[in-house]
């Protein structure tokens, strides 16, 4: 089978990629940039700027399926969640659709429906709506997030010798390796207009996250909770100053303040394991 697949090199990208190719299909890596993975196969190369629907012309010709990961996690003063998770993936689907291509998957976010004032959560919603109406037959995966993501979070504040939670109350989350992860994405990528909320096996706090973190580290545990809100001012604060970060404070406080708990379990890899080799 021939697959687009856009964001091929991002960090869930290049294990979409990977997996792609020990499945044996056929791969066009449509990013900005190309790394030397490593990788045999049968692929090409295709750089693209999606937010430019001219870069996009010709993608999709004899493509069978497009998998999107396109998303934009890092805060920017240029561009927007709008501009890249919804206005480049309508792009890349309106191309699709020309092509003539049957199948579409879209990479989102777990709860994208129910959170109107984060920007990298609305935008992707925003699209899911477009994908759904397209007439193509789509997948959407709602991930609850990724191990690499949850360490990156918890271990400076652990190296540091605290940890801040937010709220008073648990939160939960199942998170997903990314490699577990992309083998789902290729094991589902043609199902019939399907949604999937997928995390891990293992669900844990984040309070418990956090003292694996710590035992990990080989430091006694301190953690101390703060009231969200400090994240409300910080966004207004952000958006004041046009930083562009405002995006990336407010979707951190959705995580760390909501259950993100997929009811879609997969995956061999322990979130637990990871931690201790992280540190």
């Amino acid at each position: 089978m021939k697959v687009v697949l856009a964001g091929a090199y991002g960090n869930l990208g290049c294990d979409v990629f990977k997996e792609l190719l020990k499945q044996g299909h056929e791969v066009v890596a449509a990013d900005m940039i190309e790394k030397d993975l490593g990788v045999k196969g049968n692929f090409t190369f295709r750089k693209i700027d999606i937010t430019k629907p001219s870069d996009l012309t010709g993608l999709c010709d004899g493509a069978d399926c497009v998998i999107t990961t396109v998303g934009l996690t890092k805060g920017s003063a240029t561009v927007s969640n709008y501009d890249i998770d919804y206005q480049g993936n309508l792009n890349l689907l309106n191309e699709a659709k020309k092509a003539g291509v049957k199948h579409f998957a879209y990479i989102s976010v777990i709860k994208a429906d129910m959170a109107p004032k984060v920007p990298m959560l609305h935008a992707k919603y925003l699209f899911e709506q477009e994908l759904k109406k397209s007439g193509l037959t789509w997948c959407i995966y709602r991930p609850t997030g990724y191990f690499y993501d949850i360490v990156k979070v918890f271990k400076p504040m652990v190296e540091k010798g605290e940890v801040t939670l937010l709220g008073n109350k648990p939160v939960h989350a199942n998170v997903i390796s990314t490699e577990d992860f992309a083998e789902f994405i290729v094991a589902h990528m043609c199902d019939d207009n399907k949604t999937y909320d997928v995390g891990g096996k293992e669900t844990y706090s984040y309070e418990e996250i956090a003292r694996m973190c710590f035992e990990a580290a080989g430091k006694e545990p301190v953690i101390k909770r703060a009231p969200a809100v400090i994240f409300d001012i910080l966004a207004f604060i952000n958006k004041v100053k046009k930083t562009g970060k405002e995006s990336v404070i407010r979707f951190s406080k959705w995580t760390l303040s909501e259950e993100m708990v997929g009811s879609t379990k997969y995956g061999d890899m322990s979130f637990k394991e990871y931690i201790k080799k992280s540190f």
